[in-house]
């Protein structure tokens, strides 16, 4: 595998752009596209929120029953979510206006929203967005950029991430983008995320794929504990790398899984570590653990907590927080038995084990929790099963952002 610079335009035939156009913000680009110029096959895993945002109930539909997928549309600063009918005739239009521009059926366009619920979307500027999308969409780095750049709301940084594999003797590439920082919680992927590549693949592998990938990914990431409403995370196939489809679980398949779960796990971990107002990403992962289940379930726990996510702003080894968290999750374990380390990149430190605090240095300790990138290692000594799961610190911006979200 070959990591490579790019995002949703570094594979064959996709282009993109991000423009301006007043949906909510000023001086700000708010709208984007991506475009394939062959038809995709298409998988999307959504929300589980029972109330879906009208852009989730369109491109369920779209997903599941058009023959192929080639634009998407994205707007940010408003969600178009809890807008009734109205809000989902906004998707019609918008669709059919890409529709009309590229030459293609309206169920071949998603749409997606993200932004503040409930404010109904200023068609007049939306449309003309559409049109500036379609004027200026582009194949270049840059505008895949630009698309990443426009789909942010309370994002600090765009997230983009590219890889290269051989499939068949051919160079296939899969990209990506994504956005979220806040009202993320797993539950599903918690954000919107676009992911391309021009390799051939049957739909139901690629659907298998991303779902099976998510459970491990974008699930297992936390900021604050909501599960959105517009949740969406579609996967776009043009087959443009000239390999033979992948229609059966053999090694070409494999690979492929293996270099989609980099796009996500990579994307994922930029999203928890740019959570709002976060200092530091935030990981746990759980070692020996009797069930892959009870693994991922323990790890969610510890960087879901509040408490646990303070500690780590405030840099204090308060074990017993993390314990806590794991005590509550569910699982059954033994305490005495679990180990307990706090880690960065360069130093692991051993903070619990035999049922009781070892002698550890409580100043080296807050050094490593004031790393960038933070690390919970527990030891169940268990079984053999492993997960990691994401997360940020909770300062004191988290509330001044989201008190202040609508004004």
């Amino acid at each position: 595998m070959k990591i490579i610079d790019g995002g949703v335009t570094a594979a064959a035939g996709f282009e993109a752009a991000g423009v301006e156009a007043g949906i909510k913000y000023r001086n700000r680009k708010d709208m984007a596209l991506v475009y394939s110029a062959a038809p995709c096959t298409a998988a999307g895993v959504f929300t589980s929120n029972v109330v879906k945002a009208a852009p989730v109930r369109w491109d369920k539909e779209v997903v599941e029953h058009s023959a192929c997928v080639q634009a998407v549309v994205v707007n940010s600063g408003i969600a178009n979510a809890a807008t009734g009918r109205q809000g989902y005739e906004c998707c019609r239009q918008t669709a059919e206006k890409a529709a009309g521009l590229f030459g293609i059926s309206p169920d071949a366009v998603l749409v997606a929203s993200t932004g503040v619920i409930g404010s109904p979307l200023p068609m007049d500027r939306v449309l003309d967005g559409v049109e500036k999308l379609a004027a200026c969409k582009a194949a270049t780095f840059e505008a895949g950029t630009m698309a990443a750049e426009a789909i942010m709301t309370t994002d600090t940084i765009s997230k983009q991430a590219a890889v290269q594999i051989e499939i068949g003797g051919r160079t296939v590439t899969i990209g990506g983008m994504c956005k979220g920082s806040g009202m993320i919680h797993p539950q599903m992927c918690t954000m919107l995320g676009f992911i391309t590549t021009d390799t051939a693949i049957s739909k139901e592998l690629l659907q298998e794929a991303l779902r099976e990938d998510v459970a491990d990914t974008f699930n297992m990431i936390s900021v604050d504990g909501d599960t959105s409403t517009n949740d969406t995370l579609v996967v776009l196939a043009n087959g443009m790398a000239g390999n033979e489809e992948i229609r059966e679980k053999n090694d070409d398949y494999y690979r492929f899984k293996e270099a989609l779960n980099h796009i996500d796990t990579t994307l994922a971990k930029m999203m928890a570590g740019d959570g709002e107002g976060a200092t530091a990403l935030f990981e746990t992962k759980v070692i020996h653990a009797a069930t892959k289940q009870d693994a991922r379930v323990l790890s969610r726990s510890v960087i879901s907590s509040n408490l646990c996510k303070a500690a780590i702003y405030g840099h204090d080894a308060n074990f017993g927080r993390f314990l806590c968290a794991l005590g509550y999750s569910g699982v059954q374990f033994d305490p005495d038995k679990i180990e307990l380390y706090f880690e960065n990149g360069e130093k692991s430190i051993l903070i619990f084990k035999d049922g009781a605090a070892v002698s550890y240095s409580e100043e080296e300790a807050s050094q490593v929790l004031a790393s960038p990138e933070v690390r919970v290692l527990v030891d169940m000594h268990m079984g053999e099963a492993e997960a990691s799961a994401w997360g940020c610190d909770l300062s004191y911006d988290y509330v001044k952002i989201n008190a202040d979200y609508r004004s």
